[in-house]
Order: structure tokens, then sequence, then C-alpha cells
């Protein structure tokens, strides 16, 4: 367990709403404003002046249209929808900011890699290395369907040619160009050397790319990794790849397991398990005092759709609850998927009889993950208590309203949590890419035990890139 301050990522998707259902109903959430690109160089410049880490983008190519077995709902509450790419904000916000990180959610399923390793480098070069990749593999038949699958891929499939998808772009990122390769060499009227340029010669099950990468070498090359599986398969990904993993938990106690396993892969995948840095996603609601607080998470409560609320469960989990009694106990629900989620509410909370009605309120601020209501010192102990119980290097940081749950929680919880030591003053200014953020300054690569530097190691020694 580290001494160190803890990692806060702010986390949004470039939508009018994400997490927490009717946020959009509160007068004060700037939602709306999505599509205006001064809101998130504004959003990033108040970011980087509280010394966060990064902003995290979860995004999806998709649309909740399981409840009911229509987008509508999902559409009436905003629910993640409409959402715009937001790889294409990244480079405005990095501009207007030195130190700030920007972590992309990208799917691979959806994008070939040698398109995906050029808009990554792109993306690298633009944020002088601030960038991350998160890495999904999509779950959402939407997507599929207009994105001419038809139907979704199976679950560990996707993870299978997750795996190759990797490799081809550690070869494209790390193997294709040497780090001389750049010479502009005017007299000689050469701007590349060609001999230190070289194809990958990948053929493998799933993708074959023969050539060269488009991009001449990133402070990073390869992006900094983050992933969120949770599955089995999804885990022993994240243990030979990630750099970063997230997780979604309701209790430290749940979580805790979590990192264990992770911890635990990313041993046995021949890494060090310190090396992998895990944040929970959270949600702060914080007032002056506890009872302040608490009157404003039952206002943002009061915002909260219930057929948002469901819409956003459905789409996450394929259970559609739209036609259920909402106050029936979950235990008699007769619906497919049903048992898991008693399973899962009942160990967040095991004295309590859940009905969908309370489902929805539970989740409707915040997701899945946790939310603390509080004072600073109270959000204060319990983000100390998170990551003490649960062996946690950061957060993930949503909202009930934006971005004015994050202006709260700068205002009132950061500076209780640095007196705490549990939050830095100021940036280190040796560390300017993304990874050495997370690694120090020195190490804006992978390090050594991750299979990009076996790529890398591969190109320098002049062996073949297998």
């Amino acid at each position: 367990m580290s001494n160190q301050p803890m990692k806060f990522f702010a986390f949004d998707v470039s939508a009018p709403a994400h997490l927490t259902a009717g946020s959009w109903r509160d007068p004060d959430d700037e939602g709306r404003r999505y599509t205006d690109l001064s809101y998130w160089t504004d959003t990033a410049r108040m970011l980087e002046e509280a010394c966060f880490d990064g902003i995290f983008f979860a995004d999806t190519v998709g649309y909740h249209d399981v409840y009911g077995g229509s987008p509508d709902a999902a559409m009436r509450d905003a629910a993640q929808f409409p959402i715009n790419d937001p790889a294409l904000l990244v480079s405005a916000m990095a501009s207007v900011t030195r130190h700030l990180g920007f972590g992309v959610t990208s799917s691979l399923t959806y994008e070939q890699p040698y398109a995906l390793a050029r808009k990554f480098s792109t993306l690298d070069h633009l944020t002088a290395g601030r960038v991350g990749w998160n890495i999904v593999t999509s779950y959402n038949e939407s997507a599929a369907r207009n994105l001419g699958l038809g139907t979704q891929i199976p679950h560990d499939k996707r993870y299978d040619m997750a795996d190759e998808y990797l490799q081809v772009c550690y070869k494209l990122w790390e193997g294709s160009w040497q780090d001389d390769a750049v010479i502009r060499d005017a007299r000689a009227g050469s701007y590349l050397d060609p001999r230190r340029i070289h194809s990958i010669h990948h053929k493998g099950t799933y993708f074959d790319v023969p050539g060269l990468h488009l991009c001449e070498p990133s402070p990073q090359r390869t992006p900094m990794l983050f992933q969120a599986g949770a599955s089995s398969r999804g885990m022993l990904f994240a243990a030979e790849n990630a750099e970063a993993v997230f997780v979604n938990t309701m209790t430290p106690e749940l979580t805790q397991r979590s990192v264990h396993k992770i911890r635990t892969a990313v041993a046995e995948a021949g890494r060090d398990p310190r090396s992998i840095k895990i944040l929970a996603l959270i949600t702060v609601i914080v007032a002056p005092t506890d009872a302040e607080a608490q009157e404003k998470y039952e206002r943002h409560l009061r915002n909260v759709s219930y057929e948002g609320a469901l819409a956003r469960f459905a789409g996450w989990t394929g259970i559609d609850l739209s036609g259920v009694d909402p106050d029936l106990p979950l235990e008699y629900v007769d619906v497919d998927g049903s048992r898991s989620m008693v399973e899962m509410f009942s160990k967040a909370d095991p004295t309590r009889t859940w009905t969908t009605r309370q489902i929805a309120e539970f989740i409707g601020i915040g997701g899945t993950g946790a939310v603390i209501v509080g004072s600073p010192q109270t959000v204060a102990a319990e983000l100390r208590r998170w990551r003490d119980v649960a062996d946690l290097d950061g957060f993930n940081v949503s909202y009930a309203t934006k971005p004015g749950g994050w202006e709260d929680f700068i205002e009132l919880a950061l500076p209780e949590l640095r007196r705490q030591g549990l939050a830095r003053e100021r940036y280190d200014v040796r560390a300017t890419t993304l990874r050495e953020s997370f690694y120090g300054a020195g190490r804006s690569r992978t390090l050594p035990d991750h299979p990009a530097s076996k790529i890398r190691s591969a190109l320098h020694e002049g062996a073949p890139l297998v």
C-alpha cells in the first residue's frame, strides 16, 4: 500500500449526461454545452489548476436500446445519448494545459489496428505525450448492428482478437521506427533514413498488417494503457497489457477482492503486481457540513429519472426490467439475469430487500460506482478508507452535475485531502508525459516487463518482430 498522494481523474463522456440519470434537469448543470469547445477547454484549465492527473473519457459507439426493446427511455433522459467522439476534443484541451493527462476510450472491435495506432500516435504528439488509451472490446449490440457485424462477436473471442490487436499495435508503435529514423539532412536531400524504418510483417489469425507505421515515434510511443475488464477473460487481458485498471464496485471490501485478483493475475503474467495502478469509480457530493451534503444529495436524487437509470442499467447488463413492478422485491422477479442482479446488490448491502425502484435510486447517481456524501472531513476519511481497505492508487471522480460536482470537490474536498497528504499540491515538472505521472520522471516508455518493451528490445537486437 502506497503512502503517496492518490491519483485523481475526472470521469466524463462527450455527451449531455453520463452516469447520473436526470443530471441535465438540474438548472446548474452545463452538460448541454458538450458541443461547445470552450466548455471543454475551460474544464481542462480548471482540472489542471487543481493538479488533477487527467480527465478520462468513457465512450460508446452504440446506444442503450435494451430497456423496453427501444432506445426511447435513453433518448428522453439523454442517457449517454447523443454522444460525440471524445478523441476530437483532446488536442484543444491539451493546447491550454501543460500537465493534464487524457484517457481516451476507443473500441478495438470497430477500428483496424493500423488506423488506431496512427490516431494515438498523432494524439501523443499533439499532447506532448499526455495521452492514454482505454482499451475496450465493446458490449453493445446496437453498435454491432450499425457497424456491419450484424450481431456482437462472442465475449471471449473479442479478447482473443484483442490479444493479437495489441501485438500489431506494439509492433507499429515500438518496432517500425528506430529512434534516429528522422534525420532531416538537407544536404543529402533526405528527411528520413529508410534503413531505419521497418515493415512489421504481421500475418495472424485476425489481422494481416505487412507494412510500415505511418507516424514517426511520439514521446511515449505506446500510449499509457488503461483497461476495465471485470470478467475473468478481461482480467487476464489486463494482467498482460494494462498499466492502469479502473474498477467499479460498491464497497471497499468488494473492491479489495477485485484488486487482489488483478494484482495476482499481473504477477502470474510475469509482471510486477505493484506496477499496475488501480483506480476506482467514485462520485463525491460534498458541502461544508454533513447535513448540507445530505440535503444536496437528496436534491440530486429528486432529479433522477427512474426510466433513465434503468435504461442505463439494461444497456450495461442486458437485463430489461421495463415490465417489472417497481416495488416488487427482486427475489420474486422472473427475468433473465435477475439472480445475478440479486446477488450483486445483496453483496452491496445484505441488510436490504431490493426492489427495482431501489435499484434505480441506487444507480441513479453515479451509476454502479459508490457515492460519498459529506463534509470535506467525511469525504477525506472515506477516500482514505477506500484506499487503505481496497489497496487503491486513486479514483475516477464522476459527478451529479457537471462541472459543478468537480468544482465542489476542488473547492471543498481537495484542500482537506491535501492537508492530510492524500492529494498533491503541485505537479512534478520533470514528469511531462502521462506515463511519467504514474511511474516518475524519465519513464515515458513502457516498463521492461511489459510486452511492448519486448517488441522494442527485439528491434534493438535485430530480431524479427514475431
